[in-house]
């Protein structure tokens, strides 16, 4: 295998470790990854596409896709990655399936998924609205089930890969986030679930969950009102969130074969939060 590259440079003030690629890690792989129109999601598709795979990207946000797509044909052509972007509402059942088919037509069988697309935010319990609740839970738990349904008939077959984003919400209970905890702790047992039922047919299903991330949906999550700051801070790390990168390295690998053996498996990257 081909030496890692290191991109970038560290941050001084966090130790942070800098981008790395494996070129040629994923040649010949065809991921899907949701969410790709900004943060985790596009620097997961970004990741992928240096490693040498044909990415679809899929947000419901149609010209932040189209132009990380476009990003991405620009830096990776040497690497042999190649990128597409496409509209997706993964909560529509016919429009995931449309998707799903259009980009397996354009670039080939799909080997891997990365469900990454993801909403949330805070509110007192009795102030969450219903029509709230539903649209959270349609986002990040309908639509990895969505996503992931259209995607295992084809991966059954042939082989593949799904890496599901659960969040620390999804590992402990959280304040003001009775939705996000919700749905992510359902896309934990969703991940686990599909992990075991298709362990033997060639399928390994595993989860990331990140804690805070330097990414637009961080600025939902403004503290309610009269919010108790002694609950919050159960959601802080004195190192301060993660940068996208450094989560689509979870991503990455897991996704990849070097992870072979690993199925059903949650990776926390939190900074702590969850130890």
């Amino acid at each position: 295998m081909s030496p890692t590259k290191r991109v970038g440079q560290s941050d001084p003030k966090r130790g942070t470790a800098p981008e790395v690629f494996t070129p040629g890690r994923y040649a010949g792989r065809v991921a899907v990854v949701t969410g790709a129109g900004s943060g985790i999601g596009r620097a997961t598709a970004r990741r992928l596409a240096a490693e040498g795979a044909a990415v679809a990207c899929l947000d419901v946000v149609e010209e932040a896709v189209v132009a990380v797509a476009s990003e991405i044909n620009e830096e990776s052509e040497a690497a042999g990655g190649r990128a597409i972007g496409l509209a997706c509402d993964v909560t529509n059942e016919d429009v995931v399936g449309a998707v799903v088919a259009e980009a397996g037509q354009q670039l080939g069988r799909i080997t891997n998924l990365c469900n990454i697309a993801g909403i949330g935010g805070f509110a007192h319990t009795p102030e969450q609205s219903l029509s709230g609740w539903d649209k959270i839970i349609a986002v990040n738990l309908t639509g990895t089930f969505l996503m992931c349904r259209a995607v295992l008939p084809g991966m059954i077959e042939h082989g593949g890969a799904i890496v599901n984003t659960v969040s620390t919400a999804g590992i402990i209970g959280q304040p003001y986030s009775a939705a996000y905890c919700a749905s992510k702790g359902g896309v934990k047992l969703l991940t686990k679930a599909l992990a075991v039922e298709y362990m033997a047919r060639g399928v390994r299903v595993n989860g990331v969950a990140p804690g805070g991330v330097d990414t637009p949906i961080i600025h939902n999550f403004g503290p309610p009102d009269d919010a108790d700051w002694k609950l919050l801070e159960r959601l802080m790390t004195p190192i301060g969130f993660a940068y996208p990168h450094e989560i689509a390295g979870a991503f990455a690998y897991l996704g990849s074969s070097e992870a072979d053996y690993v199925t059903g498996a949650i990776l926390s990257i939190d900074g702590a939060i969850t130890t």
